[in-house]
Parts: structure tokens; sequence; C-alpha cells
């Protein structure tokens, strides 16, 4: 198998980077990389609470795209880590928004995998007019079926992670693994916390590529910010109403999209993706059939890029 970073971009630094506060409580941290008078991304990371990393420049060509990456409330490198305060969905459209007003940006292309795709999704149904056009991975809705799938759907494809997990509560509390682990992730003190946190980052983890991968080291920034954020996250159900973000596709459907989907993805299996491309008349999907969730695979990396060299040369989807 070939190595996915063959086909990215050579690593870039940051043209800059900084920080702006989003109320009294958040602090997000943003950087610019790439063509100042390029074409505008907005490359929206996973999760949430994952955060950005240096891969994540690599998906467009520097010399002609000028791509905005943040992280989220919480996330990464914002302050504070953690922090489910002043933390919806909602709150973080308006987050985008201050940052398209502080570069002077009038549209951009919004890239978004996982989480990222969901929060694309929402960004662009209450903005349409600020997109360009989309590339997404990994298709999240985040209905309460992907939510209870996420949960306990890993036990028919990972039984043994899954019982792992569960066995982190007590006996009695396993049958709402959701609750169980966002009582215990929530607690404020930090001997109840880390270690759910941490439970919470690794089952995640563990399942996120199609073939087994070498364990990372763990991360307090990320265990802490994916464990407190997405059990936040997924037990509000994103702050949506049912099915919101396929119900409102129509606001968008004008607009370009590339889906690039694992076909074994098990994080977030395929019928989301496909369900969006259905409601999508002008979308393409790239079902990638040997690739699970990870924007990292050989397939999903190599679609992705595909996504971006083609709307940089034509500036629409095949």
């Amino acid at each position: 198998m070939s190595d996915p970073s063959s086909y990215l971009f050579p690593p870039v630094a940051p043209l800059q980077s900084g920080t702006l506060a989003v109320d009294e409580l958040h602090t997000i941290y943003w950087e610019e990389v790439g063509n100042p008078q390029g074409i505008p991304v907005l490359f929206l990371h996973g999760g949430p609470g994952a955060g950005i990393s240096p891969q994540h420049r690599r998906f467009f060509d520097p010399r002609h795209y000028r791509v905005i990456l943040f992280d989220q409330r919480g996330a990464g490198k914002s302050q504070p880590l953690g922090e489910t305060r002043n933390n919806t969905t909602q709150l973080l459209i308006e987050d985008i928004e201050r940052l398209r007003a502080l570069f002077g940006i009038e549209q951009w292309l919004v890239f978004g995998g996982s989480w990222g795709s969901t929060l694309a999704l929402a960004y662009g149904q209450a903005h349409p007019e600020r997109c360009l056009g989309f590339v997404l991975r990994g298709i999240f809705l985040c209905t309460a079926l992907e939510i209870d799938w996420f949960m306990d759907g890993a036990q028919w494809f990972h039984p043994e992670i899954h019982e792992e997990f569960a066995q982190g509560v007590p006996y009695e509390e396993r049958g709402d693994l959701l609750q169980a682990y966002y009582k215990r992730i929530m607690d404020p003190d930090p001997e109840v916390y880390w270690p759910a946190v941490r439970a919470w980052s690794r089952f995640e983890g563990r399942r996120v590529f199609l073939m087994p991968q070498p364990e990372e080291p763990a991360c307090d920034t990320i265990d802490l910010g994916l464990g407190r954020l997405e059990a936040h996250y997924m037990a509000n159900l994103g702050f949506f109403e049912d099915d919101q973000l396929l119900r409102d596709v129509d606001r968008i459907a004008h607009l370009p999209a590339v889906i690039v989907q694992g076909r074994y993805d098990v994080i977030c299996p395929p019928f989301s993706a496909w369900r969006l491309h259905k409601r999508w008349p002008g979308s393409k999907v790239v079902m990638v059939p040997d690739a699970g969730h990870a924007a990292m695979e050989t397939g999903i990396s190599r679609e992705l890029v595909a996504a971006t060299e083609q709307f940089r040369r034509q500036g629409r989807f095949g």
C-alpha cells in the first residue's frame, strides 16, 4: 500500500497565525496558509475537539489556495481547552463568520471531514451566499441513529474494543454509555474526568483506520478536547433539530460538492454519505473501496487532493 502522504502537497508553514477572542470566555487559534491572492478555503477539523494539525494544510496547493484553518472552541490551541460552556454549533458558525470578516473574504470553498462535514453543512445552510462549494469527508449528520451507532455499533465490528470501553463504567450504567461517560467526563474532579476522556479518545482512535495502526502516545490536549466536546455535542444531538442537515440541503443544493467516503468507515458509515448525496443532485460521491474513516488513509487522501485540484482548475466538480 502506498504512503498516503505521497498524494499530499509538501509540508508548508503558515503565512501567519494568531488568536481571536470570540466572547468573554473563548479565544480561538487560527492559521493562514498558502497564497494570499489564491482561492479562499475554510478548513474545518473533526471531533468536535480534535483540533487542526500541520497535515491538514497539505490537501491544498499552496501556490493557488489561501487556506484558513482554526481550532474550534475548546479544541487544540484555543482556550480554554475542553470548555463546553458557550459551545454550540450556532456559536461555532458565528466564529466562522468572525474569521471570514477578519480576513476580508467574501466567499470560500468549505472543506471538512467527520464532524467537520457536519459543521460545514450547518455553516453552508446558514450562510449559503458565502460558500463557493464543498469538499466533505466521512459524513456525519449528527442524528440520534448515528450517535447510537458510534456508541454501540462498534460492538458489531470491534467487540473487544467496545467491551473495554463499556468496562470503564459500572455494569448497571452500561445500557446508556453516552450518559454514563458524559456524567464522568463533565465531573469537576480530575481523578474522575481524566480516565473517562482518555477511555473515550482511545475508543474512537482504535477504530479510525481500516487496518490496525500503532497506537499513538496519549496526548492530554487531544484526549481532553475530544472527550469533552464529543460527549457534549452528542449528548445535545449537535444542537440540531431531528435530521435538520438533510432537511435543509436545499439551501446549498445549487452549490458544487464532492463527498469522499470510506467504504468501511465504522465511525461514520456510508449510509449517511449516500443519504446526503441523494438529496443533493449536484453532488459527486466517491466511495473509496479500501478505506475506513481517517483522512490520512491512502485512498481518501488521494481523492481529497483530487477534489481540491479539480476545483482549482475548473471551479467545480465533474
